[in-house]
């Protein structure tokens, strides 16, 4: 029994319940639905031992001649990030209760959610390539939902569709990569790609694979040039920001990189363009979080400066850097999520996230403060919660680099200066000074705000003082996904003793200190410098989002101008372009007689050389009349083909629609005007050229389709059941009635809804003569 599939169907359910449920239990709606993930999270605690043994493993057959099952796998890492959706996810349905508290879409609120926690455990749990981005393209959708679910104000819709799109893109992207990638493995299974890596590394289309799927995930984790759609999905509820934007969907970027590690990992391309990328967006994201006002705006940039560490370690690649992937991935996840529920609950209590305003809130929301103190702390890199573990190993791998080792730390250094101001930045500013004139007066958030984020500030706390409660349980399994092979003992250790990693602690410290103390006196120089360097990827999707609609509108006059004659032209000319060049850079051999065999018999060659003479006269031809009898000879020396290669009952049919053909054209055009002059004698030779190409494209299709013998298992099936099965003698007619009758009614109600259509047309009576 394929029980993770089990468990994610039951999440999609529960979706589609949750109005209902929120219907039927009112208050009490988000502790029922909370049930689904804390049950997750209590059977993945379950597997610890099952996965250290050998791991689970599902396989369900959905298309089996495509390689595509329901192949679902719990691993160290699976484990991990399940354990992070899941687990954080409970808090969040929590919190969501209290925060949309009076609602009055509550309801949709906890079906977009639900939609989108079930989608993100298919991301993280499926082992076929297909099924992981079935799942992806869903964690996109709900998030669209999630992000504009204040859809009454434009800020949010607007967000939600640069998310979508920029994600959206990426997506189109890792499809084509992923796809690639399972062509050159030879499976569709991630857990077999492993066995692949020097296949898939060593061949030449490895560069263009590896772009794409990178496209993909950067996408995902808001890496640069993809950044911005982060902040601005802040416009999202905060529930929304808490999950999403801190353990779970920007993390499913980080999570393909790492579940590809092992097949892709190693190659120059790899490490010079996923540890640029990841430096680069680190430090970017940094920089950037000490010059905002608005409390989820320095949390954004914060997680972006976060996800690029987590890129660029994966990027590194080394068993150090991965070792502090992973316990980074669990740090960021704790302090984040508790940091943006926290900031949720000042905004609800006191209307406003912005620092300028708020002030001495230590004394009236006290158990926030402590919260937020500790998160911040851990965030900051401080002794003795777990980000301090982090941060060390972070300095420890950048050290250990074996190039670019002291750029690259210098980099690590100046972003968690960044990041460790904003923590400053928010503590003192938030909680200490005199009390802010906030819109609302200010007091402790009801139990289920801070619930949820306490419990998450403690767990910094507490794997802080006790990091092997993680570093002997998740982590080594965690690692051995990586590294197989590898017998090195895993664990963690509060204390390095002095040495480098904590020497560039101190400094860090005192560095972020020091920024907070004159970061006011050096807004006005960043502010011009963020102005210099306006010109980037946002402005250019905005610009490219306003022009969208222009250019389109330019193009459809061209393409879609009202003329039969240039959709034909624009058609063929695509079609050309395309199937041309798929045969082109085809190694399909074009077989024009049949390998040699074939000589055309004088009567074919008659019939040929009239059915050339009937389709160019049809073509040449000023006369109505004269163009449908060329047409109707074409089509009956079609049917005279038929009846030469074997084929009687085509031939009747042929001769049947030909002749109704005929019928029609002449009594649909005897009332229509003569054709008029609309083509010059340029366009005639164009027009010539492109039917031409088209005639040449349709042959060579035609010859390479016949280049090998087919050997189809239909036709023999086929000619044993027509009678056994259907008590039928002809085939043709079996077929059609019988083995795909389906397909034949649906074309029958086209049809008829068609014939619907026009009789209806031909009934209306224009305004004019109504009036009249």
């Amino acid at each position: 029994m394929n029980t993770l599939l089990i468990l994610i169907l039951i999440g999609f359910i529960v979706a589609i319940l949750a109005v209902s449920i929120h219907k039927t239990f009112k208050a009490a709606a988000p502790y029922v639905l909370a049930l689904y993930p804390l049950g997750l999270t209590v059977f993945f605690f379950s597997q610890l031992s099952a996965v250290h043994d050998h791991g689970l493993h599902f396989s369900t057959s959905w298309v089996p001649s495509l390689g595509i099952n329901f192949d679902f796998a719990l691993d160290g890492l699976s484990l991990l990030m399940a354990l992070l959706v899941s687990g954080i996810g409970t808090f969040v349905v929590i919190y969501a209760g209290g925060y949309l508290h009076g609602d009055s879409n509550l309801g949709k609120f906890y079906l977009y959610l639900m939609l989108f926690m079930s989608a993100m455990l298919g991301v993280v749990l499926a082992d076929n390539i297909i099924l992981l981005f079935i799942f992806w393209e869903l964690t996109s959708i709900s998030s669209f939902f999630l992000i504009g679910y204040k859809h009454k104000y434009e800020d949010s819709r607007d967000s939600a569709l640069q998310a979508l799109l920029i994600t959206g893109a990426g997506g189109l992207a890792l499809l084509a990569g992923l796809i690639l990638l399972a062509q050159i493995a030879g499976t569709t299974q991630l857990s077999a790609l492993i066995d692949q890596a020097d296949i898939i590394q060593s061949h030449a289309l490895y560069p263009v694979m590896l772009m794409l799927v990178l496209a993909g995930a950067f996408t995902k984790s808001a890496q640069f040039p993809f950044h911005f759609w982060l902040p601005g999905a802040m416009a999202a509820p905060t529930p929304v920001s808490a999950y999403l934007h801190s353990a779970t969907m920007v993390k499913a970027g980080i999570y393909l990189l790492a579940r590809l590690h092992p097949a892709l990992s190693g190659t120059p391309l790899w490490i010079g363009v996923v540890t640029t990328v990841g430096a680069f967006t680190m430090l970017m994201g940094g920089y950037l979080s000490w010059q905002k006002f608005d409390l989820k705006k320095i949390l954004a940039y914060s997680t972006i400066s976060a996800l690029g560490t987590l890129t660029m370690l994966l990027g590194i690649g080394s068993e150090l850097a991965v070792k502090t992937a992973l316990t980074f991935l669990l740090g960021h996840s704790l302090y984040k999520g508790a940091l943006f529920m926290l900031a949720g609950g000042i905004d609800h209590e006191t209307g406003t996230r912005d620092v300028r305003i708020l002030g001495g809130l230590r004394k009236s929301m006290p158990i926030t403060f402590v919260a937020t103190v500790l998160a911040i702390l851990s965030m900051s890199g401080i002794p003795p919660l777990f980000g301090f573990v982090a941060k060390e190993l972070i300095y420890e791998t950048t050290l250990d680099m074996y190039s670019n080792a002291w750029l690259t730390t210098a980099v690590a250094v100046l972003a968690n200066i960044g990041m460790g101001a904003a923590g400053w930045i928010i503590i003192i500013k938030v909680f200490f000074g005199p009390e802010g004139d906030t819109p609302k007066h200010a007091h402790e958030t009801p139990w289920t705000l801070w619930a949820g984020p306490v419990t998450l500030a403690a767990l910094s706390l507490i794997f802080g003082i006790f990091p092997n409660l993680f570093g002997t349980t998740l982590l080594p399994d965690a690692y051995h996904v990586f590294f197989p092979e590898s017998t090195k003992k895993i664990y963690l250790a509060l204390w390095h003793g002095f040495k480098p990693p904590l020497y560039l602690s101190i400094v860090t410290v005192l560095g972020a200190i020091g920024l907070y103390l004159v970061h006011e006196r050096l807004l006005p120089l960043a502010e011009r410098i963020d102005r210099i360097s306006a010109v980037g990827p946002q402005m250019l999707y905005k610009r490219g989002i306003k022009a969208l609609p222009v250019r389109a509108g330019e193009l459809s006059h061209i393409i879609q101008n009202g003329k039969l004659r240039n959709y034909l032209l624009w058609t063929t000319l695509s079609a050309f372009i395309f199937f041309g060049l798929g045969i082109w850079y085809s190694d399909v051999p074009l077989n024009i007689f049949h390998a040699g065999n074939f000589t055309p018999r004088y009567y074919e060659i008659g019939l040929s050389i009239m059915l050339m003479i009937a389709a160019i006269g049809a073509a040449a031809s000023s006369s109505r009349m004269v163009s449908i009898a060329f047409l109707g000879i074409v089509g009956y020396v079609i049917a005279v083909f038929y009846i030469l290669f074997g084929a009687p009952d085509l031939a009747m049919t042929q001769f049947s629609i030909e002749t109704l053909s005929v019928i029609l054209l002449v009594l649909a055009i005897y009332k229509l005007p003569r054709f008029a002059g609309v083509s010059t004698r340029l366009e005639h030779r164009r027009d010539a050229i492109v039917a031409g190409a088209l005639g040449a494209l349709v042959t060579l299709m035609i010859m390479a389709a016949t280049a090998f013998p087919l050997e189809s298992r239909l036709t023999p099936f086929f000619s044993e059941n027509t009678y056994l099965l259907a008590k039928g003698e002809n085939v043709v007619n079996v077929i059609l009635v019988d083995f795909r009758g389906m397909d034949t009614m649906g074309e029958v109600v086209v049809l008829v809804i068609a014939a619907l259509g026009a009789y209806a047309l031909t009934k209306l009576v224009p305004q004019k003569e109504a009036e009249e």
